[in-house]
């Protein structure tokens, strides 16, 4: 059942019709085959996948894509394995980050509030 309704928006007045639909009938709407998609139109190729920068066995690469929230260590500071070295925030969730293998920080290339990429170097460990 189609009902007429007017409507005031803003000041301006529209005639909509509603259709009732609680009357035990259920639709999909859009109906299957009402809507068309378009051929996609040529474009340039796509650029190639940047390449992935080299890294050694002393290089702890962030896990996620996010924004580096927490530093809880300095350069030249001695860590243990497992031991917390960052915290990354990514859509409000905190993801603890810890040392790969125990020994001294040599170089620390990020810093608290940098937006960092997933494999990403945080810091070198010798």
């Amino acid at each position: 059942m189609q009902k007429k309704f007017k409507i005031t928006v803003n000041g301006v007045e529209y005639d909509v019709t509603v259709e009732d639909m609680s009357e035990g009938t259920s639709y999909i709407l859009p109906q299957p085959g009402d809507m068309k998609i378009p051929a996609p139109a040529a474009s340039a190729p796509a650029p190639a996948p940047a390449a992935v920068s080299d890294h050694g066995p002393n290089d702890l690469m962030s896990p996620l894509a996010g924004v580096i929230s927490a530093l809880p260590v300095t350069q030249g500071e001695e860590v243990t394995q497992g031991q917390e070295v960052a915290v990354i925030e990514a859509m409000k969730m905190k993801t603890t980050v810890v040392a790969h293998k125990t020994g001294k920080i040599t170089d620390l290339a990020v810093n608290v509030k940098d937006a960092i990429d997933a494999g990403q170097r945080i810091l070198t460990i010798e």
